[in-house]
């Protein structure tokens, strides 16, 4: 049986990590701190434009593999 592996994808459809996740909630960690990178200028830059951070979650995909 294969290990399922999950991911986050950006707004633009890039995986916000090289490494792939055991577990759902390592997923969520590390997308916390992938967050915290965009705090200083208080948006993420998207292809689409500006997306604030509170509504970053929104735009991003979990997705399992």
């Amino acid at each position: 049986m294969k290990q399922e592996l999950f991911n986050i994808l950006s707004p633009d459809g890039f995986t916000i990590s090289t490494d792939n996740f055991k577990t759902k909630e390592e997923a969520l960690n590390y997308f916390a701190e992938w967050k915290k990178r965009f705090e200083l200028q208080g948006y993420y830059s998207s292809n689409n434009g500006r997306i604030s951070l509170e509504d970053l979650d929104d735009e991003c995909c979990f997705i399992n593999l």
